[in-house]
């Protein structure tokens, strides 16, 4: 059996081949979004010109925000295949899947009550909860296939935002079909849906990302109750936004913008607390693997700050070129991912077996990670950051215990 590839090792995988739940996801989301693109050709003048226009004029808004959703990833970055599902589920399948609901829930309204009226209730009703529930679903995929990649509300909002943003591209693109047929409209559309309201999808998943993070990383029957929660405030949060622009014109939408910049800025509140608590759980769990000279305090506090690692990095570039930067950035990863994995073990939320099987993974890696630098240059300068340092990152090999057989903060799992 091959060795594990670094990337299989942090992503917690047994082999080095993808997983084949999120291929199967990736290849039905890119069918839903080819699907979703033909029907605009039939629903919309002017296409399939129009198509390619109105992507060309909602991709730069896409770009931008998920550059910010992946800079907002920096600390503890998921796995890429995980990132490109989320957003494509929103894309191809929350975006087909909500397009036949809403569309044949407003037919039926409109013989029951007439076509305004149903046009009223599908955008303020049926379209925030279908629209949020088919977003929901990849979070509850990743919630049962890989649980264990979400260590907290970061996460949650990361996967989340990055589902809105896939479907928030392709709904935009119908809008602005919509304003290229009709002419002097479209940079209205462009300007409301791309510059001033271009949080929205999002920002309304994020609540549910939030529920399905508690979710994993909690006990008992709370976590179900936090993902019908985060749901409904996703409903909520979208169905005002919707109902104060299509109801009550533009003072609904100013009500509305002050609602969701509240929102917005709770929402940062959160990623700054939920950063503080993963530079805190490396400060407290790692220090156990000093005396095996995997980790020293100097290690820690560069561990501790993005600034910290992106000098490491080059430090590593200028020693050992692109190989000992390669390491050093592994070596990173798998620090923070031992951090995570001992505040898994504390919470229960991990069984003893799975622990050390990936305890021990993860530490082989960054051994390997730490020989990298040696076999490349055995005698290479210490860091600015590391000065009088003689274990961790650095340490000769020789310098490396035994690893700890206990947690600090009490030891939930019998010694080994």
């Amino acid at each position: 059996m091959p060795a594990l590839s670094p990337k299989s090792v942090l992503e917690g995988r047994s082999s080095n081949r993808a997983p084949v739940p999120l291929i199967v996801g990736l290849v039905v989301s890119g069918l839903c979004l080819l699907l979703a693109l033909g029907s605009y050709v039939l629903l919309v003048p002017g296409a399939p010109t129009n198509v390619v226009v109105g992507m060309l004029l909602a991709l730069p808004t896409a770009i931008v925000l998920v550059a910010l959703v992946l800079w907002i990833d920096r600390l503890e970055p998921e796995p890429r295949l995980m990132l490109c599902v989320a957003f494509a589920w929103g894309a191809g399948v929350a975006l087909l899947g909500a397009l036949i609901v809403n569309t044949a829930g407003e037919s039926v309204l409109a013989v029951l009550f007439g076509p305004e009226p149903a046009s009223a209730l599908t955008v303020t009703v049926i379209a925030p909860v279908v629209e949020e529930s088919f977003k929901g679903a990849l979070l509850l995929f990743l919630l049962v296939v890989r649980r264990h990649e979400i260590d907290g509300a970061t996460d949650g909002i990361v996967y989340a935002a990055l589902c809105g943003l896939g479907f928030a591209l392709v709904e935009n693109v119908l809008y602005y079909m919509r304003g290229l047929a009709a002419p002097g409209e479209v940079w209205g559309t462009v300007l409301l849906r791309g510059v001033v309201a271009p949080l929205g999808h999002p920002m309304y998943t994020a609540i549910t990302g939030l529920g399905v993070a508690y979710a994993a990383t909690h006990r008992g029957a709370g976590r179900f109750f936090a993902v019908v929660l985060g749901w409904c405030g996703a409903v909520l949060l979208h169905a005002l936004w919707n109902g104060g622009l299509t109801l009550a014109g533009f003072p609904g939408m100013v009500f509305a913008y002050l609602i969701e910049a509240v929102v917005l800025i709770a929402l940062v509140v959160v990623l700054v607390v939920d950063r503080k608590r993963l530079v805190g759980q490396i400060g407290r769990f790692l220090p156990a693997y000093v005396p095996s000279g995997l980790v020293a305090p100097n290690d820690l506090r560069m561990l501790a700050s993005i600034p910290g690692r992106r000098r490491a990095r080059a430090w590593a570039r200028s020693t050992a070129g692109v190989t000992g930067a390669r390491a050093m950035g592994d070596y990173q990863l798998a620090a923070t991912e031992l951090a995570l994995l001992h505040a898994r073990a504390e919470r229960r939320t991990i069984s003893p077996e799975r622990f050390f099987a990936r305890r021990d993974a993860i530490v082989g890696l960054m051994r390997v990670a730490r020989n990298a630098f040696f076999r490349r240059v055995p005698q290479a300068p210490q860091p600015p950051w590391a000065r009088n340092q003689r274990s961790g990152f650095f340490a000769p090999p020789q310098q490396l215990g035994q690893l700890p057989n206990h947690r600090p903060g009490g030891n939930p799992w019998p010694p080994r």
